[in-house]
């Protein structure tokens, strides 16, 4: 596209639109999601450059991500073969490098008092250079509709990356979105598995609620599941900030990551006091009921209660 990005003649861009069976309310949702992206600026949030809405459907140009979303991209890194080594996995500093880039783009959006409430590996993008970011804000629903899990004409949920809380009560806060995280870390250390799998999403949201966890995937470095762990305190309070979790990894994350991220930036107050300006993002509730789910398929997880 020509003209999209100021003092650049040409600029490769990805198209989005709402899917032509969309609803209504997914159109408005798709529009909204649109809205709230063109006011991100940081390096580790997928950049919306333009939005045509003259005309149907509404177009949404975005920056071009050309190794697609990373649920795609760590499925494509698995053996042919059946038996997985410890080789299959990508090393221990790559992980920890798109552990860090995501929790940086999610300490910006927690910054502009964003709460994401779908992170997952799907709604991650992977740039050229494999820079990961987040992206797609629910616009790989039609793409991964088996991740989601419909409420009577209330919208999808992924309740196989939603916190206890989330699942209770409906109420989605920041800390909600670390726990999410905590499941994208699995999936970077399962190369993409479907979590909790063997269970229904019924199953699945009361094994959470009663205090279930994943189990440490095969292989998994014991310092990339201690985050995991820290990630799923079934407490909200006792889970670490973005901010914290990038602490912890600083000095495993390369150079660049200085140069680029938000978390290094003069945007980055340290939250010293509460105040209008950097309270934390107001809480959002979605109305919760329980219905029979698909059946179960292969394989099992093992859980710990709460204390």
């Amino acid at each position: 596209a020509k003209g999209v990005v100021k003092d650049e003649p040409e600029t490769r861009v990805a198209i989005k639109t709402v899917n032509e069976s969309a609803s209504m309310r997914e159109r408005i949702e798709f529009l909204n999601e649109a809205s709230v992206m063109k006011e991100f600026n940081c390096h580790h949030v997928v950049r919306l450059l333009g939005v045509v809405s003259q005309g149907q459907p509404t177009l949404v140009i975005m920056e071009l991500m050309t190794r697609g979303d990373l649920k795609s991209y760590l499925r494509s890194l698995r053996p042919k073969e059946q038996q997985w080594s410890s080789l299959s996995l990508p090393p221990l500093k790559k992980m920890l490098q798109m552990a860090g880039q995501i929790a940086d783009g999610m300490a910006y959006l927690n910054a502009n008092k964003f709460v994401h409430r779908d992170l997952a590996a799907r709604n991650c993008m992977v740039a050229e250079d494999f820079t990961v970011k987040i992206g797609d804000f629910g616009m790989t629903r039609d793409i991964y509709e088996t991740d989601y899990y419909r409420k009577g004409g209330k919208g999808l949920l992924p309740v196989r990356w939603m916190s206890p809380e989330s699942l209770k009560d409906g109420v989605f806060t920041t800390t909600s979105d670390v726990w999410s995280f905590g499941v994208v870390l699995w999936e970077i250390a399962t190369l993409a598995e479907q979590p909790y799998q063997g269970l229904s999403n019924e199953q699945v949201l009361r094994f959470v609620m009663e205090g279930g966890l994943l189990e440490k995937p095969q292989n998994c470095p014991d310092m990339l599941f201690e985050l995991m762990r820290m990630c799923w305190q079934y407490n909200p309070k006792m889970r670490p900030s973005f901010v914290e979790i990038i602490s912890s990894l600083k000095d495993e994350l390369e150079p660049a990551f200085r140069e680029v991220s938000f978390f290094y930036s003069a945007d980055n107050k340290p939250p010293d006091t509460i105040t209008e300006e950097n309270k934390p993002p107001d809480t959002e509730e979605l109305d919760m009921e329980v219905e029979n789910m698909e059946n179960p398929s292969s394989g099992c997880t093992g859980g710990t209660p709460p204390p």
